[in-house]
């Protein structure tokens, strides 16, 4: 019989083209799996067949875990100290064994073990095949749409198939079976029977691949492109840099008479493509972002990583774009949150904010509107900024002597000494379980508090733009917060 075990290995392996170690091992994995019937528990058995002679052992195996652990699977597992007890010198995650009889085969269930063999053959002819192809290092799928699977796409390329989910799809692009299809190979998992190479053809590196592909440039490294924001099917951003003075980049990625981003926009079911100029200067970048409005002025805040972007009423609808498609193009494609305004909407915004420094500076300084004054006309928005700014800079202000300076400093620093003191004190006024939430700073909770937002319910109940307006976050960075705080509401649900 073992004779024959082994002139069945070599068959096989002969057969379906794959190592007599992979074939060695289906056979063990099938004689394990029979063997594990014997027992009434969910036991972990290994079996060694001997590549020479055919001959095989069995052994039970418990995994060796830590004491604090404790036993989560009792059958297959044993803690240290015990482990100690027979092996002195074992380790956490190694394995004891014992020997135990083995099965003879032919009281295995000869279909069972068939099943399991040809289940491990096809599994690494899969390997195989999948190995094959991503050695070839493509980044872009081409194949042919072989069949829907509750709404994915399965396509086909060789002997290899990819899944294209429906939200990886460009939306209102109809395909059909045996359409041949592109799409960016976004990962690969094994864990996914039939299908293990994931597609997206909305995604924005596969725009970026596809200019790669078009642009010979981008592949010598004269080009670059920097960042990529899409509305799928619709229109897209990219950003692009030359590493050469001589090398136009916009004119580079159009081509002649647009034959290169028409090349691109083709593929994309039409998807307009707006090429940008990157630029280190994250003012300058937004302003070719916004293209083809134009813009009259523009004022960043570093703090809250957000730009107030002003332009005339011709420009205002051409700036937000239908839909505010422009604008959050422009934004995902920066990084940053831009607000669009005119200028009537500008000078209301700086006023109002003026006012509130004014008055932070009268109450929190205790002086006069004509201190407040001359420190917004120096530049000065903040206590921070009074406090610590190197003091030549205040010394260089005409209406202030070297005493009036050295008071306001000291105010400065006393009044954020109390409001530190005072923060403190309004984290104690919250809940525990909002304290814990991750993602919450000191100042994050006092701006909560001030807004009578003192648990993780409280929390829980605003909607993203009731936490942008008090947290100064992104829209983003908000949703992901209030969501974190509603996870136990259904903690209980499975």
């Amino acid at each position: 019989m073992n004779r024959e075990m082994l002139m069945l290995v070599e068959a096989i392996s002969r057969e379906k083209n794959v190592e007599r170690d992979v074939v060695f091992g289906a056979v063990e994995a099938a004689l394990a799996q029979a063997t594990k019937k014997l027992y009434a528990g969910e036991v972990d058995i290994r079996v060694a067949v001997d590549r020479d002679s055919g001959n095989y052992e069995s052994f039970r195996r418990w995994h060796v875990v830590p004491d604090e652990a404790g036993l989560q699977q009792p059958d297959q597992e044993i803690l240290l100290f015990e482990a100690k007890e027979q092996i002195p010198d074992i380790e956490v995650d190694e394995y004891i064994e014992e020997p135990i009889e083995s099965l003879p085969i032919g009281r295995i269930g000869a279909m069972a073990a068939k099943q399991v063999i040809l289940q491990k053959i096809r599994d690494a002819e899969r390997e195989m095949l999948l190995n094959d192809f991503m050695s070839r290092g493509e980044k872009i799928f081409v194949g042919t749409v072989k069949r829907m699977d509750k709404g994915d796409l399965i396509c086909e390329a060789g002997r290899v198939e990819g899944r294209l989910r429906r939200s990886e799809m460009i939306p209102k692009e109809n395909l059909r079976s045996g359409d041949r299809v592109r799409a960016m190979i976004m990962e690969v998992d094994l864990t996914l029977r039939g299908a293990p190479i994931i597609l997206s053809r909305s995604a924005p590196e596969f725009m970026i691949e596809l200019f790669r592909q078009e642009v010979p440039e981008i592949e010598q490294g004269l080009l670059e492109i920097k960042t990529c924001a899409r509305d799928p099917g619709s229109r897209a951003k990219i950003a692009v840099l030359s590493h050469d003075k001589r090398v136009d980049p916009i004119g580079t990625c159009v081509g002649v008479r647009g034959t290169r981003v028409n090349a691109v926009t083709n593929e994309l079911a039409g998807e307009r493509v707006d090429i940008v100029l990157w630029s280190e200067d994250p003012a300058q970048f937004v302003i070719g972002a916004l293209a083809p409005a134009n813009v009259q002025s523009i004022v960043v805040d570093e703090e809250k990583h957000a730009m107030d972007v002003v332009v005339d009423e011709e420009n205002l609808a051409i700036a937000i774009g239908r839909g505010g498609q422009n604008v959050r193009l422009a934004s995902d494609l920066t990084g940053w949150k831009i607000n669009i305004m005119d200028a009537a909407e500008s000078a209301q915004k700086q006023a109002e904010e003026t006012t509130g420094i004014r008055q932070l500076f009268m109450e929190k300084l205790d002086v006069d509107q004509e201190i407040a004054d001359i420190l917004i006309e120096e530049g000065f928005t903040s206590l921070e900024e009074v406090a610590y700014v190197p003091i030549q800079e205040m010394q260089d202000i005409e209406s202030f002597d070297e005493d009036t300076i050295n008071e306001l400093r000291a105010r400065a620093k006393d009044a954020l000494l109390t409001m530190e003191i005072a923060r403190e004190e309004s984290v104690e006024e919250v809940s525990q379980d909002l304290r814990d939430l991750p993602g919450l700073t000191p100042e994050l909770i006092s701006k909560l508090v001030e807004a009578g937002i003192h648990t993780r319910d409280d929390l829980a109940d605003l909607a993203t733009d009731e936490l942008t307006d008090i947290s100064g976050q992104t829209s983003e960075e908000a949703t992901a917060l209030i969501m974190k705080a509603r996870e136990h509401w259904f903690a209980g649900q499975a």
